[in-house]
């Protein structure tokens, strides 16, 4: 299996998701500018993945910060975070990273000034460092623990002779590993399934194609690859029994921020009676919003939509929109699947009531 994302001493390492399938390079960012750079350019990608590598930028500006107080250090750390706060609106995953990092810091320096106040600033700052640096790490580790959870439940889901539906790429290469929409389809083959897999192209970044087709193979787990609009086609043939796709944000209410084309699939299932599932760990339900109207969507250059690997696919002329995200309502959902379980309708109590497990 290959790594989406692991820290080095010489920086931050990724597999570069631009150029897969084609090429298995990977790249190793050595500043929190550079870890902020791959995020914007969808070096990596993927709301838990964005995670992790926020965590990761966080603890490596901080490792290399020139401070050498610790007021100044929080100056930085102030700095680093918003820096990589700006990269990404949609993904709730990379603003969670970076409140857990300020908790740890926070945790971290008020610890060591009750208990240690006699060391030397110096020591107390390399403590700090530390300190950030596990738990990016830590974060990476739990990220594929909870992939695995989330699997194992949502498995159950799946029957045994199935086809499922995918949008996007929610496998390893959106996480830390293992996968949230994939990680549930690898639990059940893992447990003797025989499973399907047709996966949507998705314009205009390709995930589908480029990545999750590339995903399933290496696993030996059979792929169809079809483009976006054969969705509907077949699920009216009744050729599809199950849709399960990823999320980068969910509100309270249970509506779901996803890939763009997301809300068309989800449609498309609900009108033929095929169930769909939302695969994500609780780190991207956002309770603070209340219904998807609130979730803010990216809006990305309208030139990946014009062009495709520096070939022009369009009149230069011609106007272009691309919003990176769209919103399913709640209604069209028929379960989430989180590490905790399996939450149904109706999302308003049951969203809360996993949170107090």
């Amino acid at each position: 299996m290959f790594k989406t994302i692991e820290w080095t001493d010489a920086g931050v390492r990724m597999i570069d998701q631009r150029r897969l399938p084609r090429e298995e390079v990977y790249v190793t960012c050595r500043t929190y500018q550079e870890v902020a750079d791959a995020i914007r350019e969808m070096v990596i990608r993927g709301a838990p993945a964005i995670g992790v590598a926020a965590a990761m930028g966080v603890a490596l500006g901080v490792r290399d910060a020139s401070a050498n107080n610790l007021a100044a250090l929080r100056d930085q750390f102030e700095q680093i975070a918003a820096t990589i706060a700006k990269t990404r609106p949609t993904a709730v995953n990379l603003f969670w990273a970076i409140e857990r990092m300020r908790r740890a810091f926070n945790q971290s320096t008020e610890n060591l000034s009750r208990s240690e106040s006699t060391e030397p600033e110096s020591v107390v700052i390399a403590r700090v460092r530390a300190r950030l640096i596990e738990e990016a790490q830590h974060m990476l580790v739990e990220d594929i623990a909870i992939n695995q959870a989330m699997g194992r439940h949502g498995a159950a889901l799946l029957q045994d002779g199935s086809t499922v539906l995918t949008h996007c790429n929610a496998g390893a290469l959106a996480t830390g590993g293992y996968g949230t929409a994939l990680g549930v389809i690898r639990a059940a083959v893992e447990q003797g399934k025989q499973l399907q897999v047709f996966a949507d192209e998705t314009r205009p970044f390709l995930q589908g194609a480029r990545l999750t087709a590339w995903e399933l193979a290496k696993d030996r787990i059979p792929v169809t690859l079809i483009t976006d609009n054969m969705a509907g086609h077949f699920l009216h043939q009744g050729k599809i029994q199950a849709v399960i796709v990823g999320a980068d944000r969910i509100a309270a209410n249970g509506d779901v921020a996803n890939k763009i084309g997301t809300y068309a699939v989800a449609v498309l299932a609900h009108e033929n009676g095929v169930p769909f599932y939302v695969a994500a760990p609780l780190s991207t339900i956002d309770l603070s919003m209340a219904t998807g109207d609130d979730i803010p969507i990216e809006e990305r250059s309208p030139e990946e939509v014009k062009r495709w690997g520096g070939v022009s696919i369009a009149p230069e002329n011609v106007a272009a929109r691309h919003p990176a995200f769209d919103i399913t309502p709640h209604r069209y959902i028929t379960a989430l699947i989180t590490e905790r379980g399996v939450i149904r309708p109706p999302y308003n109590e049951t969203i809360p009531a996993v949170f107090q497990k």
